[in-house]
């Protein structure tokens, strides 16, 4: 039996088949400590992480933390922007501060995830029929039934070698449209270190927020 702490705050338990009740309430039971200091942590990370959008406060891009300055735009450029090493917000807009930014990852998710799963495309010989870009907060990926590829806007925020891990392991899901063993043997001979890029997601997903 597993426990495990979904991003969105969901608890799920794994059991083998057939499993007695009375065995299972006893693993609970024995995993209730471990739960509520996780549930814990994870309550002070949201909290750490929670946005004012107040200058100087860092926003991540492909893994890398830009810092914020709000200036008057007076040249009537984007009301915002990352240029020098920094984002910059126009002073009159500050209001819309989080739609701004909301809007900003979701332009450059259009662009730059459609480039590398065109990429990885060719490569594996695995065409989805279309690319949609969500606004989801905890699945960063999805593969339809008929392959059409979802990805959440919030992806921009972390590093290239975890967003090609959620590319690559949706595209993989044109192939094998379960998680079986063959699945994740697949996975890995194209993604040797994919456990290392999963267990980040698992444990910083909650930071890929607004």
């Amino acid at each position: 039996m597993s426990l495990r702490i979904k991003e969105a705050g969901e608890i799920v338990i794994y059991v083998p088949y057939r499993t007695m009740q009375g065995e299972i309430e006893r693993f609970i039971e024995k995993s209730r400590s471990w739960v509520s200091q996780k549930l814990s942590e994870r309550e002070r990370s949201i909290r750490e992480t929670k946005r004012g959008f107040a200058p100087g406060e860092s926003f991540f891009y492909l893994g890398e933390p830009y810092p914020l300055s709000i200036e008057p735009n007076g040249d009537k450029g984007p009301p915002l922007k990352l240029s020098f090493g920094k984002f910059i917000l126009d002073q009159s807009r500050a209001h819309e501060a989080r739609d701004l930014f909301a809007q900003w990852y979701k332009t450059e998710a259009k662009a730059t995830l459609k480039e590398r799963v065109d990429y990885y495309s060719h490569r594996l010989l695995l065409f989805p029929k279309a690319i949609r870009i969500t606004s989801a907060r905890s699945r960063w990926g999805s593969c339809s039934g008929d392959d059409r590829l979802s990805f959440s806007w919030r992806i921009m925020m972390a590093s290239l070698d975890v967003i090609d891990y959620i590319l690559i392991h949706e595209l993989v899901h044109i192939k094998e449209k379960n998680h079986s063993r063959r699945f994740w043997n697949y996975l890995e001979s194209i993604v040797p270190d994919y456990k290392e890029r999963r267990h980040w997601l698992k444990e910083n997903g909650y930071s890929l927020c607004l």
